[in-house]
């Protein structure tokens, strides 16, 4: 970890809770509303959350996989993210969810009108917006938890 965490203390607790408790406490809240209110399917909502993922490299969200009225995308869905240009594990929703997710973390500036037009073709406009907020939190607080080290210790807020 990049953070000394005194003994005894839960390190996301600690870090997010006590050492920060304004922001913290805020940012937690945040992140939880992304999966307790997501109308977003499980599979473009996972392929966006975990292309996130393997951009920021964090580890707890690698490992995570959201669950929702007990269903979990499969074991394979991770390599299918990866792979989300070619792979037939994916309907149009889920491709572009993944294809947003990568241009939103990594070329944000060149998110074009060809794209905006796929994307509204498959998209509501309020879907468009509770997808960009999502990624959003992904981005922010998986890069957080990584570049802190405390991505091996991380649990879900509420969890």
């Amino acid at each position: 970890m990049n953070i000394d965490i005194p003994p005894g203390k839960d390190a996301i607790g600690y870090v997010w809770g006590e050492m920060v408790p304004g922001i913290g406490t805020a940012a937690a809240n945040f992140s939880l509303a992304v999966y307790q209110h997501s109308t977003l399917g499980l599979r473009e909502f996972e392929a966006a959350r975990l292309r996130i993922a393997q951009i920021n490299g964090c580890l707890f969200c690698l490992d995570w996989r959201t669950e929702r009225d007990g269903q979990k995308v499969e074991e394979e869905f991770l390599d299918a993210v990866a792979d989300w240009r070619t792979t037939e594990a994916f309907d149009d929703r889920a491709r572009l969810a993944a294809e947003y997710a990568e241009r939103y973390a990594l070329d944000h500036h060149n998110i074009d009108d060809e794209f905006w037009t796929r994307m509204s073709a498959h998209y509501s406009q309020r879907e468009i917006v509770e997808l960009s907020m999502s990624i959003g939190s992904w981005l922010a607080f998986g890069r957080l938890n990584h570049v802190l080290g405390i991505d091996t210790v991380c649990v879900l807020p509420g969890h």
